[in-house]
């Protein structure tokens, strides 16, 4: 789990037992702090709307959403909105399209965010039925908001390649060479990922 400050630090220390580069990561930089979403449906629509746009934009297109629809938006209200009307709030065709794919997938039941199944990948599977919501979208969620603590974002650019970095490969690995190189790992992958994360923003530019 990457939520609590017990829970994190729990987990990187037996990674840095393990890992001399983690190690390092810890000595260099310090702890990594927790990170935490609230679960449900409103974090996901979160991460639609700010889906290739800036923070700031992000934050605007929310602060609209929130008053034509509710704080935190109803799923009913953006279900029935048109594209025309999810417009006002600053969303694309597209990323309507997206959250009413969300609001529908919730409200019909067939996604219940709060009996996700346990294993990682069946979690992942239903997640992503959610128009807009890819693998990524998928593990971050279940690292962030459910704390499950073996989720390895292996498609993720910066962990990529600050874990080429840090074990000293050359280049950055594939997604699929990460997904191997991560299996010693288990079950504390969530943890490496926000160690690579940590290191990767704490790099002095």
């Amino acid at each position: 789990m990457v939520r609590t400050v017990n829970s994190i630090n729990a987990a990187v220390d037996e990674l840095a037992r393990r890992e001399k580069a983690f190690a390092k990561v810890l000595e260099k930089h310090g702890r990594p702090e927790p990170r935490v979403s609230e679960p449900g449906a409103t974090t996901l629509l979160r991460t639609i709307v700010g889906q290739q746009v800036s923070v700031a934009a992000a934050r605007s297109m929310w602060a609209k959403l929130e008053a034509g629809y509710g704080s935190p938006p109803d799923l009913s209200k953006i279900l029935k909105a048109t594209d025309e009307e999810l417009r006002v709030a600053g969303l694309s065709r597209q990323k309507a399209g997206y959250a009413r794919s969300l609001a529908g997938l919730v409200l019909s039941g067939e996604l219940d965010l709060g009996k996700l199944p346990v294993d990682d990948e069946e979690a992942i599977e239903l997640l992503t039925k959610i128009k807009g919501i890819g693998r990524w979208s998928a593990e971050i969620y279940l690292l962030f908001a459910e704390g499950r603590t073996d989720v390895w974002p292996a498609g993720d650019l910066a962990v990529q390649i600050e874990i080429g970095k840090l074990l000293g490969l050359e280049g950055k690995p594939s997604e699929k060479q990460l997904r191997e190189l991560a299996d010693k790992w288990r079950p504390h992958r969530g943890a490496v990922a926000v160690l690579a994360w940590h290191s990767y923003n704490s790099q002095v530019l």
